[in-house]
């Protein structure tokens, strides 16, 4: 069986969705690590007035491409941008490079989707089903393809607790919801989505699930291959350890724990929490893609699924990922913290919008109140409001757990050979979840934020100085409340004489114990 390195080398690769997060991933390893591989066209839409040439040019001059610069230096020449639009009929693809994609694509990656979970359903249907649909139609017209591998998610069936490598019938015919949602008016739209999500949290699993039955209702003759990631975090080592670059998912959280923003969440500390590295899911979809091209004709032609997931294999929970967050954040503090990072996590709701109310309303208005008295511009409410926002949102993947089934991935790392398995690598067995955690938090402060270390002596003075107001803030208040109670109560001034008597004899003995010494 030949290497994946061999198995790309000479193809021509497609990729969508190559400007995103998992996409920029694949898209430097697939040159890096397969440098024989002939080019890779990248379907990209102009954006705020830059060219598809423009954007792929600025990416590839990141910090993530600075590995394969080194060992590659011409490996932009590669490179191929293809303007495209995927909602747009036939993709806004030309003539030209219809013809171009339909002679050259060996293999097809499709990344692209939207990652808004309360995305309007008829916006999450064009990018996440109408786009793959039409994907799937130009894959038919490829002379060449070897395979097709479709990017989808773990959660696409969240409304189960046992998930199985298996493509599973929705409850409804997407090819009536299309054409249903091409004449339904907004409201009528709003109104409907509750029925059809069920116990679905968002449009954003629903429309995943109808993207993967789409995909096997209408992929015949193609070789095709579904990989579902759970929740994509940073890099564990490639190209580098901790690399990130949004603020989506969990990093937008540990930034405002590490802030000291947020300081309250709904979660449960013993649920999963299924973080899988991003260059654990670019090795497994690169290997899932070469088994299904390199096995074309010796394995019966089926749609394979792997569950790229974390949980059964290694599993990690919240409450050890809070942990980790805030030592990790007191360790190596963010700059400007607007306190010393400290986060409860509770499962109990009314809990919750009490802290929420008594740790993130109040610190927040009276922090407005004061930029306002200074002469500035009120900002603290409006950044809770956002957090609250995606707090809401990831609250229902804290606060539940699920099984899934990983016998196909079991499967594919055992094909791999030796010399794969090291620079493939995607056995989540090996994570060490503790130092992932504080490279992942690292990543944060380097990458999304552009802190640098040098900062960090500054950092860490700040934070001891919120410390010291802290304990001065709270010394003061209890202080104050005692005095209230010491006027109004016989008891209380008796309580507080006796306490203070026996602070004076502890001294009085401390110093005479020192004298005798």
């Amino acid at each position: 069986m030949v290497t994946i390195p061999e198995y790309y080398a000479g193809k021509n690769v497609l990729i969508t969705g190559a400007t995103g997060f998992m996409g920029k991933v694949l898209l430097e390893k697939l040159l890096r690590s397969c440098p024989g591989v002939k080019a890779v066209y990248v379907m990209v839409r102009s954006k705020a007035g830059q060219s598809p040439q423009t954007r792929i040019t600025e990416m590839i001059n990141c910090k993530l491409f600075e590995k394969v610069q080194e060992e590659q230096p011409d490996f932009a020449e590669k490179i191929i941008a293809v303007s495209s639009d995927l909602v747009l009929p036939e993709l806004d693809l030309s003539k030209e490079d219809q013809s171009i994609l339909a002679e050259k694509i060996n293999v097809v990656f499709h990344c692209a989707a939207t990652i808004r979970f309360n995305e309007a359903l008829k916006d999450a249907m064009q990018l996440n089903v109408l786009a793959t649909q039409k994907m799937v139609a130009l894959a038919h017209r490829m002379k060449h393809l070897e395979v097709f591998l479709h990017v989808s998610t773990a959660y696409a069936n969240c409304n189960r607790e046992l998930i199985e490598e298996v493509v599973y019938p929705p409850h409804v015919d997407y090819r009536k919801l299309i054409d249903s949602l091409d004449w339904m008016d907004d409201e009528l739209v709003s109104a409907l989505t509750p029925k059809l999500l069920g116990e679905r949290p968002n449009t954003y699993t629903y429309t995943k699930a109808l993207a993967e039955y789409m995909v096997q209702q209408e992929a015949g003759d193609l070789n095709v291959a579904i990989i579902r990631p759970s929740i994509v975090g940073a890099s564990w080592k490639e190209p580098f350890p901790g690399w990130i670059d949004n603020f989506n998912g969990p990093s937008g959280i540990f930034i405002a724990a590490g802030k000291g923003i947020l300081r309250t969440m709904r979660a449960s500390n013993d649920a999963v929490a299924d973080l899988v590295p991003v260059d654990v899911v670019i090795n497994a979809t690169l290997a899932a893609a070469w088994y299904s091209g390199s096995q074309k004709h010796s394995r019966p032609r089926n749609l394979l699924v792997y569950n790229c997931t974390t949980g059964g294999i290694n599993p990690f929970h919240w409450g050890e990922v809070e942990h980790h967050v805030i030592s990790t954040f007191k360790r190596n503090p963010l700059e400007q913290a607007f306190r010393r990072p400290n986060v409860n996590l509770t499962s109990n709701h009314l809990i919750n919008q009490y802290w929420i109310a008594v740790s993130h309303k109040a610190p927040a208005f009276l922090y407005d109140l004061y930029l306002r008295l200074i002469g500035r511009e009120p900002r603290m409410m409006k950044t809770i409001t956002r957090l609250h926002k995606a707090m809401m949102v990831l609250e229902y993947f804290t606060s539940h757990s699920w099984v899934w089934n990983n016998d196909n991935i079991s499967m594919l790392m055992a094909q791999l050979s030796f010399e794969d398995k090291k620079v493939f690598n995607f056995d989540v067995r090996q994570l060490h979840w503790a130092e992932y955690m504080e490279n992942y938090c690292m990543g944060t402060k380097k990458y999304v934020l552009n802190e640098e270390l040098s900062g960090l002596p500054a950092a860490r003075k700040h934070l001891n100085k919120l410390r010291n107001i802290r304990y001065t803030f709270n010394t003061v208040l209890v202080v104050l409340i005692w005095r209230v109670f010491i006027a109004r109560s016989q008891m209380a001034r008796n309580i507080w004489y006796f306490v203070v008597s026996l602070c004076f004899k502890f001294l009085s003995y401390f110093r005479a114990s020192s004298t005798m010494r």
